[in-house]
Formats: C-alpha cells, sequence, structure tokens
C-alpha cells in the first residue's frame, strides 16, 4: 500500500503529468493507493506558484478547474494501524478528537484559520512550547510537549508529516515521536537535499529509502574552427 502526503503540484514544470500519474494509480488500484491533500493542492496557492500558470500555457484554464474540484474532495489525514498519524502539516490546537477530522466536509476548499487549515500548514518547532507563531503567516507552530501530550491522549505512537524541506529526506522531533517525510531531492533545483520515502512493516517498524540529489552537470562549451 502507498500513502502520499501532498503537495504534488507547484514543486517544478511537470505537475501535471506528477498529479496525473498518482491519479491514474488511485483509479487503477483504489485500495492501495492513497493521496492526502497538502497545502498546495488549494486554487488560492497554486494559483500563484505555478500550477495554474503551467495548466493555462499547456492547456487551459478549465483543466486547472477541474484539478481544484479534484482536490477539494482530498481526504487530509490517514490512520496507520490506529497507531500512525500521517498528515501534510500537523497538529492544530482545535484537534481534541480524531472524529473531528473524519467530520470534515468535503469537497471544501481551505480556510485560513481552524483545524483543516492547521493539518495542512502547522510545523514543528524545536525551541517552541506549547503553540507559537509561524513565520509562513498561516496556523501555528507546536513544541514537542505538545506532540507528547497528543500521542498519549490518543494512544498513538508516531506523527508523519511533510511540508517542510529536510536535508536527508527524514527527520525525527520530539524524540522521535514525529518524522518528518521529504520525498523530493534537489527541491526546486534550489536545494541540495536528498528525499525519502518511509516504510512501514506488519510490526510497525519504519525504515527509510534516501534519493539522493542528482549530481549537478558541469556544462563544457566546444569551441569549432571551420
Amino acid at each position: 500500500n502507498y500513502l502520499f502526503l501532498g503537495d504534488y503540484v507547484d514543486g517544478g514544470k511537470q505537475s501535471l503529468e506528477t498529479i496525473c500519474l498518482l491519479l491514474a494509480y488511485k483509479i487503477k488500484y483504489p485500495g492501495n493507493f492513497f493521496l492526502l491533500r497538502g497545502n498546495h493542492e488549494c486554487a488560492s496557492i497554486n494559483r500563484i506558484y505555478g500550477f495554474y500558470d503551467e495548466c493555462k500555457r499547456r492547456f487551459n484554464v478549465r483543466v486547472w478547474k477541474v484539478f481544484t474540484d479534484c482536490f477539494n474532495c482530498l481526504p487530509v489525514a490517514a490512520l496507520i494501524d490506529d497507531k500512525i498519524l500521517c498528515m501534510h502539516g500537523g497538529l492544530s490546537p482545535d484537534l481534541d478528537h480524531l472524529d473531528e477530522i473524519r467530520n470534515l466536509p468535503r469537497p471544501t476548499m481551505i480556510p485560513d484559520t481552524g483545524l483543516l487549515c492547521d493539518l495542512l500548514w502547522s510545523d514543528p518547532g524545536k525551541d517552541v512550547k506549547g503553540w507559537g507563531m509561524n513565520d509562513r503567516g498561516v496556523s501555528y507552530t507546536f513544541g514537542p510537549d505538545k506532540v507528547s501530550e497528543f500521542l498519549t491522549k490518543h494512544d498513538l505512537d508516531l506523527v508523519c508529516r511533510a511540508h517542510q524541506v529536510v536535508e536527508d529526506g527524514y527527520e525525527f522531533f520530539a524524540d522521535r515521536q514525529l518524522v518528518t517525510v521529504f520525498s523530493a531531492p534537489n527541491y526546486c533545483g534550489e536545494f541540495d537535499n536528498a528525499g525519502a520515502m518511509m516504510s512501514v512493516d506488519e510490526n510497525l517498524m519504519c525504515s527509510f529509502q534516501i534519493l539522493k540529489p542528482a549530481e549537478k552537470k558541469t556544462k563544457f562549451m566546444m569551441s569549432t574552427r571551420i
């Protein structure tokens, strides 16, 4: 089974190929492929960060609108064997019971505040205790104390999320109670980061496969004499 944590578009020049491939897998293997929503699966964000322009340049605005309708239907969290909670962003001060996630209406746009927003936008903060301001200007940061408190309350082992570039492709937080998994190596051609995939076995043991960034090719200029 394969679970993807969101942000399928805006990360490069081939967002259309990326999302179409994932949706094709979902159609072909509906019980084995699961796509969560990221903060870029949102019209107000991908209108600005590249996906709208790609759709308009290669096809038309109508295509972008169809994808918007699709994104508005995507689930926002997944629970693996009742022990590993996965989402794109992170925790929320408005999340008291996991049923509150199940009861979120779909289709829906992503609001500026509240539970749905936080699940897609919040970040762990090493120097934060409790809840803090987020430099993104959206949602919150949360400290290790909030992760421990959340896992204990809901009898969970791990929170798995994405949303931030990490150098080695994955990075633990809060005494390995939360892990950030980022699978795009050399993100946007600007970071020399590795990507990673996390595998979970039947005993809920987690292992990581690292995708190293490709070496940058040196361009040689050849002078020719006629």
